[in-house]
């Protein structure tokens, strides 16, 4: 399997590189974030970092219109997201553990892919291709394999745009700044960005390929 449009080296050279930090939760502050931000201390210094917080935008819910005479994007919030997604080699989604899964924000934002994959003139599947997905949730079970949804959904949403993916930094955080306590999770976020991400696959993709 080939790149669509290669972007940026996704090792540990950072030089290109630029990271856009999508922030999913219901409240400021959270647990997740507090995990990202920990990460991303631990990224280069220089290498550009965006934060957005879906839950500050006015942001509707996504409406699908696939089927449809594409246009451009409705509003200058989600023309903002799409400019700062598809400017981005590395897109992060920053969200709690919500049923086992993203939470609404995180979700919508997801959604709203779908639709730009439409747009005219945004070539918004080329542009994505050989990008980086990572995603960071903090949960409050103390086994982290009840996170396994959230990474599926984000694993298979990269391999759909021929994107990699650098997995999901989890840690326990129920309530707020609980995940500080976690260690594990907290030494982990200050390499997580320095491994390599590979190309995303889906699961029948890794076993033709004898994964």
């Amino acid at each position: 399997m080939t790149l669509d449009a290669p972007r940026a080296p996704h090792g540990p050279d950072f030089s290109d590189r630029s990271f856009l930090f999508v922030l999913g939760s219901s409240r400021p502050d959270g647990n997740s974030e507090i995990l990202a931000r920990a990460a991303a201390a631990g990224l280069p210094a220089g290498v550009p970092q965006r934060w957005v917080d879906l839950n500050r935008l006015d942001l509707p819910d996504f409406q699908d219109g696939r089927h449809e005479a594409g246009g451009p994007p409705a509003g200058e919030t989600e023309r903002m997201l799409l400019d700062a997604t598809v400017q981005a080699t590395d897109v992060v989604i920053v969200s709690p553990l919500y049923w086992y899964s993203l939470s609404a924000q995180a979700k919508r934002y997801l959604d709203y892919w779908s639709g730009w994959l439409n747009v005219p003139g945004s070539d918004f599947k080329e542009r994505m291709a050989g990008g980086t997905l990572w995603g960071v949730t903090a949960l409050a079970h103390e086994e982290h394999v009840v996170a396994d949804g959230l990474v599926t959904s984000l694993s298979n949403s990269a391999a759909y745009l021929r994107m990699r993916f650098g997995g999901v930094l989890t840690g326990t955080g129920s309530r707020p700044g609980r995940v500080r306590a976690d260690a594990a999770a907290m030494t982990r976020a200050e390499r997580f960005f320095h491994q390599e991400a590979p190309l995303a696959r889906f699961p029948y993709e890794e076993v033709a390929v004898g994964v």
